[in-house]
């Protein structure tokens, strides 16, 4: 699976593309959707994951909707945990603190999880925006220290990082 960073909007946040078997999935279509939708060429767009509602995270949906006629899959229409779309599998963690309806998209087989604004490189995401818990993100934290070290977390801002660094540098677990 190829993972494509396409950094967008004046918050610079990373929107992710995912890609297998010539399909894809976008991770929290941010902002630009020319610049989305160029990264996006000669693949099929099967759906979009959004990590949390926040602006920065949600700035193009409505063109990528619009676009490509494919489901949103967010916290209001995820029943299941376990999700399959075509070639990708994934489960479903809840994760608020930085928002009520914060989510991360955890794929066990390739050890990876985009995990939005929930955790950055050394850092969290903030508690105290509307609908942010900084009670909520301690329980999101206490609960994702029980993931095994070597996931790759993919955050909605800045680099990658392991769940391994994080429990060991920052500062937050």
């Amino acid at each position: 699976m190829e993972i494509e960073v396409v950094v967008t909007g004046y918050l610079e946040e990373n929107c992710y593309l995912l890609k297998q078997n010539g399909q894809a999935l976008i991770v929290d279509p941010g902002d630009e959707f020319l610049k989305i939708k160029e990264k996006l060429k000669g693949v099929k767009p099967l759906a979009i994951l959004i990590t949390h509602h926040h602006f920065d995270h949600v700035g193009a949906l409505e063109e990528c909707i619009r676009a490509y006629s494919i489901p949103v899959y967010d916290k209001n229409t995820l029943k299941e945990k376990d999700i399959t779309i075509g070639p990708f599998s994934f489960e479903i963690i809840e994760n608020p603190g930085h928002a009520k309806d914060a989510i991360s998209f955890y794929f066990r087989k390739e050890k990876f999880m985009f995990c939005g604004d929930f955790i950055f490189q050394g850092s969290i995401g903030r508690c105290d925006l509307e609908g942010g818990s900084i009670e909520e993100m301690k329980e999101s934290i206490a609960r994702i220290k029980t993931f095994p070290d070597d996931i790759t977390l993919f955050p909605g801002h800045g680099p990658s990082t392991t769940l391994g660094e994080e429990k060991k540098f920052n500062p937050y677990f």
